[in-house]
């Protein structure tokens, strides 16, 4: 993970916080992922729904990303845990793409572990953003 800003608003924040401890209690070990959205998460800046910039991607995010490597484009959108739905593009925050691609903006380029290395994509466009558009607790 790089070092980057990361806005987030407090109810995300809290909810973030919770899923992780939580997902720490039920197994201690192997908890790579969760340290690392940790450590994200302890370089955020809590700012009000209104003052998130709308091309940064936040929980509930729908994001067209391309594979630099490959040109893939995919879309997806980030979401927490309990809804997490592969076969409806919805990625939980606590998989690795998910904690990777948590406070990117659009132009950024990220880096992603998969099994055979990593892939490198690079973040096209935010297609929706629930603070940008007035959801502020989804």
């Amino acid at each position: 993970m790089q070092n980057r800003t990361i806005y987030i608003t407090k109810y995300d924040l809290d909810r973030l916080r919770k899923f992780i401890e939580d997902a720490k209690q039920i197994n201690r070990r192997g908890n790579e992922y969760l340290d690392n959205l940790e450590v994200e998460l302890s370089r955020g800046i809590v700012v009000a729904p209104t003052e998130v910039p709308p091309n940064v991607i936040t929980m509930n995010s729908r994001v067209n990303l391309i594979d630099l490597d490959t040109q893939e484009e995919m879309v997806y959108t980030l979401v927490f845990p309990q809804d997490a739905d592969i076969a409806h593009d919805k990625i939980s925050v606590l998989a690795p793409i998910g904690t990777a691609m948590l406070g990117y903006r659009v132009g950024d380029t990220f880096t992603w572990q998969v099994p055979d290395g990593a892939r490198r994509l690079q973040v096209q466009q935010v297609l929706y953003q629930p603070e940008a558009s007035g959801d502020y607790h989804l």
